[in-house]
């Protein structure tokens, strides 16, 4: 799911610590080995050592996502070029619809080279066309056929004042700890001889005044909870989170907000598919590039970090704004990998209010056809998925995707934390579980940084089923499919943390097959179905 930011930052003051319950993950532990290293990541080694005597094929992924930094240094060598388009020459040479579309397509962009940047969530697009029909009006006032729309009306109006107020409220509380640890550092700086704060130089303070003693160990107990190495890096993830509520607030929840004319589409006719333009990397592509990495940054170079899987070209599908995606963009982006030899696609985003759900299973029923399978992040909100509908899903109308994998985030610390606090989760809608926490990729600019949610999780399985495409050409999407499931490293007789809660259930009652992601056991799955 989209890279939110939200710090929980309300409920970590006042809460009690010990340094013994601090640890640091370690930046590739995805791709570790639970037998070797006692972390549950992938089995990387093990599985390119099972590999090694095997000719791998070039395999193409698609990232529909916030667009990517296609310059990245660890990035830039596996970034796919259309074979069929001379770049820059303003002609469709391959005469699918696209002109100039080097290394994919950006859906949210205008004709100009123009861009949406932020948008609105669907709740409230949804809000904005029932208010037009309803404000003003009282149940009795409404005929019988409009009764459930005029429900849906009021329920979704009382949520978005409800999140505008919480949100208010808690940028307000987080703006306080911004300005307040600025006082602190301030303070600090002038009276005691120190040149950077971090928890082990603010741990050794002593401070008579009673007041600033209690801000200073506010201030550290924070960064340590945040994992923050020093007072730059807590004060940039404050920022964050700033910026997130006040987007929310100023773009996402506002009714009166509708970039769309940037696209210069007929919105209204789903159908439409040749609008935007070639510019993938678009106004902000963190979560794009952080994705694209945990996929296949650039193998065993010596910079940054190692991707998860060798032989594969990124797509770049922009699609994915600061806000909530749109149907007819995302059922544009996969029809476009699909049609342009993706075989994996990889969808880190979501919502809970849809608007044209058909014309995106239709989508997913064509991509389908094509023998593409489908990576989807199960979602942030701490939410069974069972239960709680989000979009886009396996599910149509009538019957469901064969070519469809939901995931959800593990955590690199053991039981009773090995699910990712956040994730959603469900023993009949939620396929697997994998690396989600604490995962460090790659960012624009050539940098680095850690990140965490089912859009981490989600890729990480993209780039196990892209070693399986690559290593095994005679499999096809649906065996795919079937050896990763079938390969999970199974947590049994393993209780954890509920997800969101404090209870505790069986690890196996959190998705379908029980376990997490791994490369080794599903390499072994389709080396057996190959004899």
């Amino acid at each position: 799911m989209k890279n939110l930011r939200k710090l929980g930052i309300l409920l970590l003051v006042g809460a009690t610590l010990t340094l013994a319950s601090i640890a640091q993950p370690q930046p590739g532990w995805m791709l570790m080995d639970a037998e070797k290293d006692g972390i549950h990541g992938i089995s990387e080694q093990k599985a390119y050592q099972m590999l090694a005597n095997r000719k791998p094929r070039k395999v193409v992924v698609a990232v529909i996502d916030s667009g990517v930094d296609i310059d990245h240094e660890d990035l830039k060598d596996i970034i796919w070029k259309n074979p069929g388009e001379i770049p820059g020459n303003g002609i469709d040479d391959d005469k699918n619809g696209y002109i100039d579309d080097v290394h994919g397509w950006n859906f949210i962009g205008g004709k100009n080279g123009s861009h949406v940047n932020q948008d609105s969530y669907e709740i409230t697009r949804i809000y904005a066309r029932l208010k037009k029909k309803f404000d003003g009006k009282s149940a009795d006032q409404i005929g019988k056929k409009e009764k459930v729309e005029f429900a849906l009306y009021e329920k979704i109006k009382k949520e978005i004042e409800e999140k505008v107020a919480n949100y208010t409220t808690e940028m307000l509380s987080i703006q306080y700890l911004y300005d307040s640890f600025n006082d602190t550092r301030d303070y600090i700086i002038k009276n005691f001889d120190i040149i950077e704060l971090n928890p082990t130089t603010l741990s050794a303070l002593k401070i008579e005044d009673e007041k600033m003693n209690s801000s200073v160990q506010t201030l550290n107990l924070i960064m340590l909870m945040t994992g923050s190495e020093n007072f730059d890096q807590l004060m940039k993830e404050l920022d964050g989170a700033l910026s997130y509520y006040n987007d929310a607030i100023n773009y996402g929840y506002n009714v009166e907000f509708d970039p769309r004319h940037i696209v210069g589409d007929d919105y209204n006719n789903s159908s439409e598919r040749f609008y935007g333009n070639n510019d993938v990397k678009g106004p902000d592509p963190s979560h794009g590039t952080h994705v694209a990495g945990i996929i296949a940054a650039k193998r065993n170079n010596g910079i940054g970090m190692d991707g998860i899987a060798d032989n594969v070209e990124i797509m770049v599908l922009r699609v994915v704004p600061n806000g909530d995606e749109r149907d007819k963009d995302v059922a544009n982006g996969i029809r476009y990998a699909a049609d342009n030899g993706a075989l994996v696609i990889n969808m880190s985003f979501g919502k809970k209010y849809v608007h044209d759900k058909k014309v995106v299973d239709d989508a997913i029923k064509y991509a389908e056809s094509k023998g593409v399978l489908l990576i989807h992040a199960g979602g942030n909100e701490s939410e069974d998925i069972d239960i709680e509908n989000f979009y886009p899903s396996r599910k149509f109308l009538k019957g469901q995707a064969k070519n469809w994998i939901e995931v959800g985030a593990l955590n690199w610390r053991q039981a009773p934390d090995l699910a990712g606090s956040f994730s959603n989760y469900g023993k009949k809608n939620l396929d697997l579980f994998a690396p989600g926490v604490d995962i460090y990729s790659t960012y624009p600019g050539s940098t680095y940084e850690f990140q965490q949610g089912t859009s981490m999780a989600a890729p990480v399985v993209s780039g196990v089923a892209a070693v399986l495409f690559s290593y095994f050409p005679e499999l096809n999407a649906s065996d795919i499919k079937k050896a990763l499931l079938e390969s999970v490293h199974k947590f049994e007789n393993i209780q954890v943390t509920r997800p969101g809660g404090e209870d505790m259930m069986p690890f196996n009652m959190l998705c379908r097959t029980g376990g997490a992601v791994n490369l080794f056991n599903a390499v072994n799955a389709c080396m057996k179905m190959l004899k």
